[in-house]
């Protein structure tokens, strides 16, 4: 305690002038210790309290001792200032001495806070000496306390070898050499001990089995299942609308477009309501995740909307969402990462942890982008849940790719394919291949009032071109049939420009520039003629310029153009020759209004042209590309296809006590006995099966396109076996298993058999020289070539 000495006149003075900035100093002091007392003793205890979550992050107990050390510094400090103080005071005393009482009295009131306040310093370390030495007491207990613990679960918190899990081991190696690696493991946990790693691989991932000492029932409790809603068709689309977003280009023209068709839904939904009937429908709670558009994968399509860009896949998608909720279902749309990660419950960190909840969705529709944006952040989740993806895939994927292993081996791996998903996943603008799902999109539909206005405005003597970049302008030779055209045609363009007229549409075209879609329609309305100078391929404005009435006339391809020859095509997941600029016209359309000619001949090109002009042809649409023909279609698919089932009823080469199968009447084909019923849950039906043997050389798409079928992979497994090369009395002196995308196929020069050996090879593309391919076959719906006569 310091007093005031009758004589320590210059010490009063001094300590008047000193005492305020010291004040300040030691109440600072004072602060920073309570705080730092609050939150050392807080952060201690609550270490000790375990997470009411699975995900908190807990803390060991070991690191208190920084905290007493810390604790006996500051204590250590407060009495080094009290000390320093005193000594300062004596220094004080003995050198000042010839200053008046009055100056003395009056310092002596002033001090007797300051006073005060050293005293309640030299308080405030005695409470923080007494402190230390509680934590102190209180630490160790904790520390005996913890190292009981661990001793008695030192041998529950080591990797079991359970035959049932053999990777758990590994996987305790690795995640103790990687669990910093990814942020998402401490989300789960994680905080480097055994414990940790054995709790996170039984409870968030599952290749170690249950510890035995842990809450079972609050780990494993799944979530009630939502009731089901019955699934009604919607004619109001604002809502979809909302759902939709803005912001991008490209959303304000998917927007525009639904808004267009909106009418054409509502009558389309009433008319599948009609012919559904009664059938019961669940709502499917369905994500839709449009990967082109997001940031991160560059989002090329919005910049290029205003610029007459392509506009096929935003044209689908559009087309997709429109079904999807008219249908009734219930959608969320996502057109960004964040937002992606967000619905999926991705936890924090790089994306190797499993998501932090089951996944809420019944199906997800996405795109190859969205699809690589999924594995990349939803761990191995991915794979527990990709039965569920629905892949909307412009030109398609044959299994030959889609297999990661046999398109590694075979040259068959491109940036696109290998998936390992089910063909069927995978969903095409256009029928190119059976082994995908055709999901396609929808075109203007004419009522008899519109289609008549358009038979008396037509003029026989204009021509529209199919290309409204500048750069499809640039082929060479265009000049050439183009020139032979105008003699008989007024040729117009819809060339995107912005100042200038571009130097590559020759002058006697008179281009509109980049016109709206209204009046895009209106100007194939009036034409006669719909030209495609071979580029792009198989998008949606030829199959609009015939439905407005117009004949389209397209460059046939010779070589066709594959992934084999040419830049377009090469690193696409398909191996199919393109003979036409689009071959669905071609072959689903054909004459009179589609007509596929040698451009470099410059006679049959003229030929053409001249008959095309005495050509009088009605506006035409495909059902499969009317409103209505794609909400069967989808229907079709969201209330049968199921990938999540496992493997498909009968095992590929199974032996049943009765073949299902017998020889036709004129022995050319196999056919499903009549007395044999349809395998139960089968989609399509399987009474629905033909069989034949292709001829060499010949893929199963061809071979069943020949007989007026479609190839159904969906079968193969029916026919994968020694009987049904028996039944066909095909001689086989040796059978085989291997895996190949050919299989099952018979070898004319050794007279053997092959079977396929893995299911996900199934294919109708491809053929060989070398081998008959075995090929099921089933009927279609007339303009609804996805669907068989009992599909729907």
């Amino acid at each position: 305690m310091i007093t005031v000495n009758p004589d320590g006149k210059i010490m009063v003075r001094r300590c008047l002038v000193t005492l305020r900035p010291f004040r300040l100093f030691v109440l600072g002091i004072g602060f920073f210790t309570l705080c730092f007392l609050m939150t050392s003793l807080g952060g201690q205890f609550s270490a000790r309290r375990l997470g009411d979550s699975p995900f908190t992050i807990r803390t060991e107990v070991p690191g208190g001792s920084e905290s007493r050390g810390a604790l006996r510094k500051m204590s250590d400090l407060l009495e080094l200032m009290v000390k320093r103080m005193d000594v300062l005071a004596r220094l004080e005393n003995s050198s000042e001495l010839h200053h008046t009482a009055s100056a003395a009295h009056l310092a002596a009131d002033r001090l007797t806070p300051g006073a005060g306040l050293i005293e309640r310093i030299q308080a405030i370390a005695q409470n923080v000496s007494d402190i230390a030495v509680k934590v102190d007491q209180i630490l160790r207990h904790s520390l005996i306390l913890h190292s009981k613990v661990s001793e008695g679960r030192r041998d529950q918190c080591e990797a079991p070898s359970d035959p049932k899990f053999p990777d758990c081991s590994g996987k305790v190696e690795w995640m103790r050499a990687r669990w910093t690696s990814d942020p998402c493991y401490a989300f789960f946990g994680v905080d480097g001990t055994e414990c940790s790693f054995l709790i996170y691989l039984s409870e968030v991932e599952w290749f170690c089995p249950p510890l035995p000492w842990r809450n079972q029932t609050a780990s494993r409790k799944a979530p009630k299942a939502l009731p089901k809603v019955q699934a009604v068709f919607r004619s109001n689309l604002s809502h979809l609308l909302e759902l939709m977003g803005s912001g991008k280009e490209s959303l304000i023209f998917m927007k525009k477009r639904t808004r267009r068709f909106t009418a054409q839904w509502t009558r389309a939904a009433k008319q599948v309501a009609q012919k559904l009937g009664d059938v019961r429908r669940d709502q499917k709670q369905i994500l839709v995740h449009i990967g082109f558009l997001t940031e991160e994968s560059g989002d090329v399509f919005s910049p290029r909307v205003l610029k007459g860009g392509p506009l096929g896949e935003m044209v689908q998608w559009a087309d997709i969402l429109a079904a999807l909720y008219v249908l009734g279902h219930s959608l969320r749309i996502t057109v960004s990462l964040k937002e992606l990660q967000s619905n999926l419950g991705v936890p924090p960190g790089r994306g190797n942890c499993p998501l932090t909840m089951p996944l809420p969705f019944d199906l997800i529709y996405t795109d190859y982008h969205g699809l690589q944006q999924m594995r990349q952040h939803m761990g191995l989740s991915f794979k527990k849940y990709r039965c569920r993806i629905r892949v909307i895939d412009t030109f398609g994927t044959e299994p030959a790719y889609n297999h990661e292993e046999y398109a590694t081996l075979h040259g068959y791996r491109t940036n696109w394919g290998y998936w390992n998903l089910n063909p069927k996943q995978f969903m095409t603008m256009f029928p190119h291949t059976p082994d995908n799902s055709f999901m396609g999109f929808v075109s203007e539909e004419l009522n008899e009032t519109e289609k008549q206005l358009i038979k008396d405005s037509k003029a026989s003597n204009m021509a529209v071109v199919y290309g409204k970049e500048a750069s499809i302008w640039k082929l060479q030779g265009k000049e050439k049939f183009l020139t032979i055209l105008n003699k008989y045609m007024e040729i117009h363009g819809t060339v995107y420009y912005e100042s200038q007229r571009p130097p590559e549409v020759p002058a006697f075209v008179k281009n509109h520039g980049l016109l709206p879609q209204p009046e895009f329609q209106q100007l194939l309305r009036k034409a006669k003629l719909f030209i495609g100078f071979g580029f792009p391929y198989e998008g949606p404005a030829p199959l609009e310029a015939i439905a407005n009435g117009c004949i389209f006339l397209q460059s046939r391809l010779s070589p066709p153009h594959s992934s084999l020859n040419h830049e377009f095509f090469r690193g696409k997941p398909t191996s199919r020759e393109v003979f036409s600029q689009h071959p669905y016209a071609e072959n689903f359309i054909g004459k009179p209004h589609v007509w596929t000619v040698d451009y470099n001949n410059s006679e049959e090109f003229e030929a053409a042209v001249k008959a095309i002009m005495n050509t009088q042809v009605e506006p035409y649409l495909p059902y499969e590309y009317t409103c209505a023909g794609m909400l069967e279609r989808i229907h079709a698919y969201i209330q049968h296809q199921d990938f999540c089932a496992g493997p498909s009823p009968v095992s590929p080469g199974a032996h049943t006590a009765q073949s299902p199968f017998v020889l036709a009447p004129n022995a050319t084909h196999l056919k499903w006995a009549q007395n044999i019923s349809s395998i139960a849950g089968a989609w399509p039906p399987t009474h629905s099966l033909r069989a034949w043997l292709a001829a060499p050389g010949r893929a199963c798409t061809d071979a069943c396109l020949d007989h007026g079928l479609i190839c159904e992979p969906s079968f193969f497994p029916y026919l994968n076996s020694q009987d049904a090369f028996l039944k066909l009395r095909v001689p086989c002196d040796s059978t085989e298993w291997e895996m190949h995308h050919l299989y099952p196929a018979f070898a004319q020069p050794g007279q053997e058999c092959y079977l396929q050996k893995e299911p996900l090879l199934f294919s109708c593309a491809g053929a060989s020289t070398k081998y008959q391919r075995l090929c099921p076959c089933r009927d279609f719906l007339k303009g609804q070539v996805a669907l068989c006569q009992g599909c729907l």
